[in-house]
């Protein structure tokens, strides 16, 4: 059996199983241990001068959840799009905005069906089964930084979107995406890029057989400076090593990586500071706020097929460190010295899970039952403190916790008749922690837990459309600390309102898929997702905190379209209405909550000579405070690609990032701070990170 994915084919939205094989030939088990008929393979374009390919087998995704919205995407095809930064490269997930709204080095914001996910906090990330968002986190919630991602190293990208999926537990309401790293590629890589601000990168792949399997190593080195006042003075180092062999069904892998970097943010200002002329439209209000960050990690996969089915685990663990300088408010809090904090958070993570899947009949007809369990546990030092120009001045907050989950999960998925399947199933978490907290009134224990089922139901296809509907409950844990915590750790004067630990979701949706015109996958998704506690922003304190409850409905609709095997097509957009659902007088819209999200484009290129990309991304206006009577304006972007691939390996491709030079922004919220001057309890006023200006990027590189 091959365990290549076939990088050539379209990047597919697989919800039946006959689609999925044509993408992945045999990586998941399909609920029809007989032959199906497998749907056409269709080529994707070439657009990049440094992806060079390869098989993702060992750690190749298990597709298990049938939905109009959940879907993969190739490593080809998240490597022919043009980004500014890596983490970008998932806007190849339908609907899904990936900004930033402060330093290189921080991670991305996110935005996906009506909800503002600020650094993570409803879409579960992971990569090669390691779990990106991080608990009880310093800066917020869920907090996964995808920085140190190595494009050219993704082999697929397996995205879902609601809670329908039983792998799928915290964070994971709106979605989950995971990322797969390559195992081995046919070629080695040197590839090096300059361009517009200081950008300046190097990147070397190389693979090669050893013993029965593949070793890979890969390292990846970028500067950039950006178009700030005060440059970026981004430095980061990512690195790769990676040992496997056999295949997706029948082998095991075993990879380490290691992360550095730094940097000096140019955080949001004040759009009355760029009004009035006291501050530059790429300036700052404080050139000390920055950080820096490192991770390293060590994870194991292992897989094995016998004639009751697939059996998969994997182990993980992970050490990360993070210092963040941030100021918000300026002088709202502090007069004299300014509000700049300081954010630390350490950690060591380790964790794991174990799948298997049965297969077998119900009276006769296909069935598989998928029985996993998933255990995690945090070790975390965070910390709070006030700070001038990154000196410390006082301590808020310096905590010790220890957060631990175990999970199980059981999916029955049956083929009824040829235009009938179910899926049926639960998911039971257990979470338990405890505090130390340096305010003695704060530290304490936490245990919760919180069973939801998952269930789906397939009919088709009829006119070569299949039709679907899915029902599941979800969750995210909050920040333990508010769990446990009595007394504001500002004061001990003023008690405190605990946070609930784990917030259930519950989600709906219907959708179809139509494949009836040559070349053309079309889908289209009505969704509902209720929310018991809504994760917000504050400004005054960089973080994410418990809020009211939230409705949110809303329609996707995606297209794919391989027009001949040199030329591809796409376009998605999505229209969601995202309200508080109980009365308050002080408004019942969701601040920062997308109403319209749009992408469009188009990719041409064969393996030799000429090729590129040209992508449309649109970001509608939104609410910034619950009345709406402020609002942030539209962004709309044009990135461009063109490049040659020379018979030789060496390829040549340039990159022009906001083409029109729009004047736009990243990220818009609103919220009091205060300028020198002003009066004390400060002003309202949209806080704003704009979009750099065009950009240009030259990459060369050579496959040898």
């Amino acid at each position: 059996m091959r365990a290549a994915l076939a990088l050539s084919g379209l990047a597919a939205l697989p919800a039946p199983a006959t689609a999925l094989e044509a993408t992945l030939d045999e990586i998941s088990v399909t609920a029809e241990p007989a032959s199906p008929s497998p749907a056409p393979t269709q080529a994707t374009p070439a657009a990049s001068a440094g992806y060079v390919g390869g098989t993702t087998g060992i750690g190749g995704p298990l597709l298990t959840v049938e939905s109009a919205s959940a879907g993969l995407v190739s490593g080809a095809v998240i490597n022919s799009r043009p980004v500014t930064r890596p983490g970008e490269v998932l806007e190849a997930v339908p609907g899904l905005i990936v900004t930033q709204h402060s330093g290189e080095g921080k991670a991305n914001q996110f935005f996906l069906r009506g909800f503002n996910l600020d650094h993570g906090t409803d879409i579960a990330l992971f990569l090669d089964g390691m779990p990106l968002n991080m608990r009880t986190h310093a800066h917020g919630q869920g907090y996964a930084d995808i920085n140190f991602l190595i494009p050219e190293l993704v082999g697929a990208v397996e995205f879902h979107k609601g809670p329908y999926f039983v792998r799928d537990g915290d964070f994971a309401s709106a979605g989950s995406v995971r990322i797969d790293y390559l195992d081995s590629t046919p070629k080695n890589l040197a590839l090096t890029s300059i361009g517009s601000f200081g950008y300046k990168r190097a990147l070397s792949i190389a693979s090669a057989p050893l013993a029965e399997g593949h070793l890979l190593v890969a390292a990846d080195a970028q500067l950039y400076d950006g178009p700030w006042v005060v440059p970026d003075a981004l430095r980061k180092i990512s690195t790769v090593a990676r040992y496997s062999q056999g295949t997706a069904l029948d082998g095991f892998s075993v990879t380490g990586m290691a992360y550095a970097a730094r940097w000096t943010a140019t955080n949001q200002i004040p759009e009355r500071a760029v009004v009035s002329g006291q501050l530059d439209r790429y300036g700052t209000l404080n050139p000390t706020d920055g950080g820096n960050t490192s991770r390293f990690s060590l994870s194991g996969r292992f897989s094995a097929t016998d004639d009751t089915g697939v059996t998969r685990a994997s182990a993980y663990v992970i050490r990360s460190q993070l210092n963040l300088f941030n100021d918000f408010t300026y002088f709202l809090n502090d007069p004299v010295n300014g509000d700049q904090f300081h954010q630390l958070d350490q950690r060591i993570i380790g964790g794991g899970e174990a799948l298997h899947i049965f297969q077998g009949d119900l009276f006769g007809l296909p069935m598989e039952n998928e029985v996993g369990v998933q255990t995690r546990t945090d070790s975390i030092r965070v910390g709070l403190f006030n700070t001038t120009n990154r000196q410390f001045r006082s301590g808020i907050l310096d905590d010790r916790v220890l957060e631990t989950s175990g999970a199980f999960y059981f999916d029955n998925r049956v083929r009824w008749t040829d235009w009938l399947r179910t899926s049926l199933g639960f998911r039971a978490d257990g979470y338990y922690a405890s505090v130390v907290s340096d305010t003695p009134a704060n530290s304490g224990k936490a245990r919760d837990a919180i069973v939801n089922p998952k269930l789906g139901l397939v009919l088709g296809p009829w006119f070569d459309t299949e039709l679907y509907l899915n029902y599941g409950g979800g969750f995210h844990s909050n920040d333990v600390r508010g769990v446990t915590a009595t007394v504001d750790p500002t004061s001990s004067l003023f008690n405190t309102t605990r946070s609930p630990f784990l917030v259930p979701s519950t989600g709906y949706e219907i959708g179809l898929r139509n494949r009836s015109i040559a070349g053309l996958e079309t889908s289209l998704a009505l969704f509902r997702l209720d929310f018991a506690s809504e994760n917000l922003f504050q400004g005054d304190t960089g973080t994410t905190e418990p809020s009211r409850p939230t409705r949110r409905f809303g329609v996707e609709w995606t297209n794919r379209y391989a027009v001949t095997p040199w030329l591809s097509l796409e376009g998605d957009l999505t229209i969601t209405n995202a309200r508080f659902s109980n009365v308050d007088p002080v408004g019942n819209r969701v601040p920062e909550a997308p109403t319209t999200i749009a992408s469009a484009g188009i990719t041409f290129g064969e393996p030799l000579g000429w090729f590129g990309s040209l992508r449309f991304r649109y970001f509608g206006p939104r609410p910034l405070i619950e009345d709406n009577s402020i609002r942030s304006r539209p962004t709309a972007l044009l990135n461009g690609r063109v490049g040659y691939n020379f018979e030789n390996g060496v390829s040549v491709s340039l990159d022009v990032l906001n083409l029109t030079n729009s004047r736009s922004d990243q990220i818009t919220y609103a919220y009091v701070s205060r300028l020198p001057g002003e009066p004390a309890e400060g002003l309202i006023d949209r806080v704003f990170h704009p979009v750099e200006p065009t950009a240009v990027r030259l990459t060369i590189a050579g496959r040898f």
